[in-house]
């Protein structure tokens, strides 16, 4: 190794992220089968199917929350409508706006959806009006008045011979309009409660109508009453009728009656005779603990939606989780799975021979496995609360999990199938777990840390149990009282001999683990300790802590061997890469840095999220890493040489040579919200800065302007770069008209995140010159009462240097 020249890692670029792309609201499937639509606040994202990528993002100009949208059954046309009132028609492929009118609706659009010959679109509103508009000659054609209430759900029926259209608002009946004629026929009243969703038979015949009720409908559409009415013990939020032509003996089915699929708030799928209202078939959930089903309180693995995908013999679900998963028919099998909405990211490995998975953990009590290459989620069910650390065997095959439930659990993964199932379980400690540590060398052994101060040893069962079989039971070898304050990080050595933990009381120690003594004690940190990790070749300590700063210790003499100091906050992460002669770290303030060791230099920042970095993890290889973040966004990131080193480089010069609106062009270029606020303090720092500032804003491109006041809106919420944001907030509102500020993209969503902190920022300013003024106050009054001692009574001091003066104080 001394002969080789080790080469240092300059770069890193995203290679993918994991997004939330869907947090509740419509879901539909384009008629081919290939993509997911779905709404997430102000856009509608579009997901490919097969490679699980979200491949097109339609947004809202206005940043208004999209209530409805729909797609047309020809896949062409896209509708969307916002809380602006406004309906607009999209090319979605090209993400391009084609046509936007006025909805006519007084209040927000809350239904909407094509007719088969994709020129009708029929919108429902919650002014209880329906509106019919030809999207081709572009015009209202109906307006359709009676409905009581939000109209929720509005349905072409299948034959457009027909004309009729079908709806339901709160007053939970369900109306049939003639569209010849503009007037409902017919009320089918049959649900108490809200109905969910309608079906037609392949023969146009038939209707079942779904409810939260807890019962299905099954409508004769000719006479137009009720048929046959199902009790299904479950809020019912879909219903899909299964077509004949098929062989569904693997679901129950036998004869050629009606049936049909239900989904609701059981969580799994049922299938219904219609002509004997009875369940023939009930899906069953092996990895999943039974449901909540209690009255009133809605599980998270609920389903939401049931759609049919009829070309490839599928169906799939949502559930209240966001997670969309999509079953192969007959067996209902789980072909994919993805997760729309993960919240907080607290904690992700790699996992599998060739690191082609990841696990995460978020502030859940699921725990979701990734395949790397499809997007496509696995849920692991088992612990009862938030789950806060995972750590990965060497090969990484096994994995284990603790949570707040008090417990820690062992994970194994089937490498064919990629099937992953819970092998053992240990619960003893008296509070949360908040840090596990698989055994480096051989899978002989765990160690926990806990809330509780204590840190345990677990031996691992052998043989461990097959699949299907249930989790043995671990028990704790040894248990010691580790620290003061909560254990944030454990770790094992790489020759399994030592272990490290981190804690809340500043502190980090060394533990040898044959008998858990403790050998050494590490201090010098100012505040909490985060993260602790070996070296893989050092005999040395990182520790990672809420100071802001990174150090390597000695294993050895237990002394600081160097310092990193350069993130704004808490240090929450720190791996070694390079073979220990590099860092990369993970903080509060949002950023990822690399470091080299050698030279204590920060090689590289990046900014990729939005919030709190939780989770750093390096793959086997050295050649990537991904991470977590509060933003609820995983990151892949892959090695590569320094392409954009030459614009760092190049920002670099700008700066010293004090061209400084280049320098900004070059930061807003890269989207880089640090890296302009570095531009920003450079200038503020010089002494014509509020000038300097002024004129470089101004000369900004209206695009480079938004831009700079979306980072604004970021370095608001820090009170660490607040005042760089007011800076040229003040420059902004005051150069440019409210007029030129509205035609900015997002603008009434950033005025709206600014205020909130702004207000916060002058209470704190308010606070602290009250604090001030009173200690002027008393500052004079001591002035005024303090008389100094006679020169007689001056005292030397014991070392016979200076003198001490006594102060006499009049009473």
């Amino acid at each position: 190794m001394a002969g080789n020249t080790l080469p240092f890692k300059s770069n890193y670029a995203v290679s993918s992220k994991i997004e939330p792309f869907y947090k509740g609201g419509k879901v539909q499937i384009s008629h081919d089968e290939q993509y997911i639509f779905c709404t997430c606040g102000p856009r509608v994202n579009i997901l490919q199917i097969d490679t699980g990528k979200i491949i097109h993002s339609i947004e809202q100009d206005d940043q208004e929350d999209i209530t409805s949208f729909s797609l047309s059954p020809d896949d062409e046309i896209l509708v969307t409508a916002s809380r602006a009132l406004l309906l607009k028609q999209w090319d979605w492929k090209q993400e391009k706006c084609t046509r936007s009118w006025r909805a006519i609706h007084n209040v927000p659009v809350a239904s909407m959806t094509f007719d088969c010959t994709s020129t009708l679109l029929a919108t429902g509103g919650c002014d209880g009006t329906i509106k019919l508009w030809d999207v081709v000659k572009q015009y209202c054609t109906h307006n359709l008045k009676g409905s009581s209430g939000v109209v929720h759900l509005v349905e072409f029926h299948p034959d457009i011979s027909r004309l009729q259209l079908f709806s339901s608002s709160v007053d939970c009946g369900i109306r049939i309009w003639d569209l010849r004629t503009s007037k409902c026929i017919c009320v089918l009243e049959s649900h108490y409660s809200a109905v969910t969703s309608l079906a037609f038979s392949p023969d146009g015949q038939t209707l079942v109508s779904s409810g939260r009720d807890k019962i299905c409908s099954v409508w004769d559409l000719k006479k137009k009453a009720v048929k046959r009415t199902v009790p299904v013990y479950e809020a019912v939020e879909g219903v899909v009728v299964l077509p004949g032509k098929s062989d569904y003996s693997q679901m129950g089915v036998k004869g050629e009656g009606l049936h049909f699929v239900t989904a609701g708030s059981k969580g799994v799928l049922r299938v219904w005779d219609s002509s004997s209202a009875r369940c023939v078939f009930t899906q069953t959930l092996p990895d999943a603990p039974a449901l909540n089903t209690e009255e009133g309180d809605l599980d998270p693995r609920s389903l939401m939606h049931l759609l049919p995908m009829p070309q490839s013999n599928r169906l799939a679900t949502v559930t209240a989780e966001h997670n969309i998963l999509i079953y192969q028919m007959p067996a209902l099998t789980v072909q994919q799975q993805f997760v729309g909405y993960n919240d907080d990211i607290l904690d992700v490995k790699f996992l599998g021979k060739d690191d082609t998975h990841i696990v995460v953990s978020t502030n859940s009590s699921q725990l979701k496995v990734f395949e790397l290459a499809t997007n496509s989620c696995q849920i692991l069910y088992g612990h009862t609360d938030t789950i806060l650390s995972i750590d990965v065997f060497r090969k990484g095959s096994m994995f284990a999990s603790c949570a707040k439930d008090k417990s820690l659990r062992l994970w194994k993964m089937d490498l064919k199938s990629g099937h992953v199932h819970c092998v053992a379980q240990g619960s003893g400690h008296s509070n949360a777990v908040g840090s596990v540590a698989c055994s480096r060398l051989k899978k002989g052994f765990l160690v926990s840390g806990s809330q509780d101060c204590t840190i345990k040893l677990w031996d691992l069962p052998d043989p461990l149990p097959d699949v299907g079989c249930e989790p043995v039971l671990m028990t704790a070898r040894l248990t010691e009282r580790a620290h003061d304050k909560d254990v944030n990080s454990v770790t094992i050595s790489p020759n399994d001999k030592l272990l490290a933990s981190g804690s809340q009381d500043r502190t980090a120690k060394l533990w040898s683990l044959a008998d858990m003594s403790l050998l050494g004690v590490f201090r010098g940190h100012s505040r909490g300790v985060w993260c602790v990790q070996f070296s893989p070749v050092d005999q040395v300590l990182a520790t990672a802590s809420a100071d802001g700063s990174i150090k390597i210790w000695s294993i050895q003499e237990f002394s600081c061997l160097r310092t990193f100091d350069g993130h704004d906050a808490s240090v929450l992460k720190v791996i070694f890469v390079s073979r220990g002669t590099q860092l990369v770290s993970s903080g509060s303030d949002g950023l990822v840095k690399l470091w080299t060791i050698k030279t204590n230099e920060c090689v590289k920042t990046f900014d990729a999220h939005q919030d709190k970095v939780w989770a750093l993890h390096g793959s086997s290889k050295d050649d990537l890493m991904v991470t977590g973040s509060a933003d609820s966004t995983i990151t892949l990131w892959k090695e590569c040489e320094m392409k954009q080193s030459k614009l760092q480089q190049e920002l670099s010069n700008l700066l010293h040579e004090k061209k400084y609106l280049k320098a900004l062009g070059i930061a807003i270029s890269l989207d880089q919200p640090h890296t302009a606020l570095r531009v920003i303090r450079e200038i503020r720092q010089q002494e014509d800065g509020v000038q300097e500032l002024e004129k470089t804003l101004l000369k900004l491109r209206q695009d480079q302007k938004e831009s700079v006041l979306r980072f604004s809106v970021v370095w608001n919420t820090n009170s660490r770069s607040c005042l760089d944001a007011q800076a040229v907030l003040q420059v902004l509102l005051t150069h440019l008209s409210p007029e030129e500020i509205l035609q900015y993209q997002g603008t009434r969503t950033h005025l709206e995140g600014l205020i909130p902190y702004t207000e916060r920022h002058m209470q704190r300013i308010g606070r602290l010159l009250q604090a001030s003024m009173f200690l002027d106050y008393m500052w004079q009054k001591m002035r005024q009462t303090l008389k100094p001692v006679p020169h007689s009574h001056r005292l030397t001091s014991a070392s016979g240097h200076a003198p001490l003066v006594l102060i006499k104080i009049n009473p």
